[in-house]
């Protein structure tokens, strides 16, 4: 009976080492391999064999017994303001996208998917429209950003779990993927530049406080009056706000109390008034925070984005809280890359072919 194959994408580099330990490599040797698969992304077994240092015994069982698994890019899409989105096919079935994202014209971000669909079934986003189908392997997680960095003219700093998906509701793949992306014989990105963003799923956190995990957290918050955090986020029945922000503030400590963010997706007539911004104050009274104020984006019409005015009378209302308050631009609205928006779709923007991917 053969050996079962190794999908070199899907380990971690402890996990790798502990596979090739037995057969005679070295700490050093798995440590180039691991670097073969990801720092220098190799396209083929072959890329892997002609790894060096390593002994031809383990070179030969990764040969025969090693795969390398890829999604398939099925196209990019770049907005008017520089935002690519990819659509990605997996072997394993079901659409993912993943977008990147320019930053001071030096570097990018690039935010990832962690399921096909979605479960929470957050009432303004495309997402949760979708329905959940499966999570996604590790090696799909990772896979994403591989291919961007591939053909990126710019570095890719940081991560974002903010695509398709709730990524504590996948917690083993989602940080088996970010310790594989801040390994330095990885894709070398800093711990503290990856970020998961969850709903309010309060067994992950709880999960990710214990694990004592070094990347960060936003909380999508959304509301902090629970009858309406209730009407768009359907979390609230399962965990409610109560029990969030108390597995909120045990984040805030272990982290040092440092400020936590909050994402909060600012609808017109909904959740911009001064009783919303007193809501915030009570129910975080104690918790250092900064607010992140992201406009809804809803293709169906029924959520939209308050106006200037009122966006600024809420920021004038949230100086109650005395907290740093920011407002995210939701870029690629124009090929639905937005907050919200992903569902594997094909429309906007222009068409990049592989010659033009990198924007320069």
């Amino acid at each position: 009976m053969s050996p079962p194959q190794l999908n070199l994408k899907n380990h971690d580099f402890d996990e790798l080492l502990a596979l090739l330990t037995p057969l005679g490599a070295t700490r050093t040797a798995a440590l180039k391999l691991f670097a073969s698969v990801f720092a220098h992304r190799a396209q083929s077994m072959a890329d892997v064999r002609n790894t060096r240092q390593v002994p031809a015994a383990v070179r030969d069982w990764v040969q025969a017994n090693g795969t390398l698994p890829s999604l398939e890019l099925v196209e990019r899409r770049r907005a008017d303001d520089g935002f690519v989105k990819y659509l990605f096919a997996s072997p394993l079935g079901g659409r993912i996208e993943a977008v990147r994202i320019p930053l001071f014209d030096t570097h990018y971000v690039v935010c990832i998917s962690s399921q096909v669909g979605c479960a929470l079934a957050c009432d303004f986003c495309m997402t949760g429209k979708m329905g959940f189908s499966r999570n996604l392997e590790t090696w799909e997680i990772v896979d994403q950003v591989l291919h961007i960095v591939n053909e990126a003219d710019r570095p890719v700093r940081g991560v974002v779990f903010m695509g398709m998906g709730e990524p504590l509701l996948n917690y083993a793949n989602t940080t088996r993927a970010a310790r594989i992306m801040c390994h330095p014989a990885g894709c070398a990105i800093s711990g503290r530049s990856i970020t998961f963003s969850t709903a309010g799923w309060v067994p992950g956190i709880k999960k990710y406080i214990a694990d004592d995990l070094p990347y960060r957290l936003a909380f999508s918050i959304t509301s902090a009056i629970p009858e309406k955090r209730l009407k768009v986020l359907p979390v609230e029945n399962t965990h409610p706000l109560p029990t969030l922000v108390e597995q909120i503030r045990q984040y805030s400590l272990a982290r040092k109390k440092e400020r936590v963010m909050l994402a909060y997706v600012c609808i017109a007539g909904f959740n911009t008034g001064l009783e919303d911004a007193l809501a915030l104050k009570e129910v975080f009274a104690g918790i250092p925070v900064k607010i992140d104020l992201i406009d809804v984006t809803d293709p169906t019409g029924k959520y939209l984005p308050p106006d200037e005015a009122e966006l600024k009378r809420f920021r004038d209302h949230l100086q109650v809280l005395e907290s740093p308050i920011a407002r995210r631009y939701s870029g690629g609205k124009d090929i639905g890359a937005a907050c919200g928006t992903l569902e594997a779709s094909q429309r906007g923007g222009t068409l990049l072919q592989p010659h033009l991917a990198e924007n320069r």
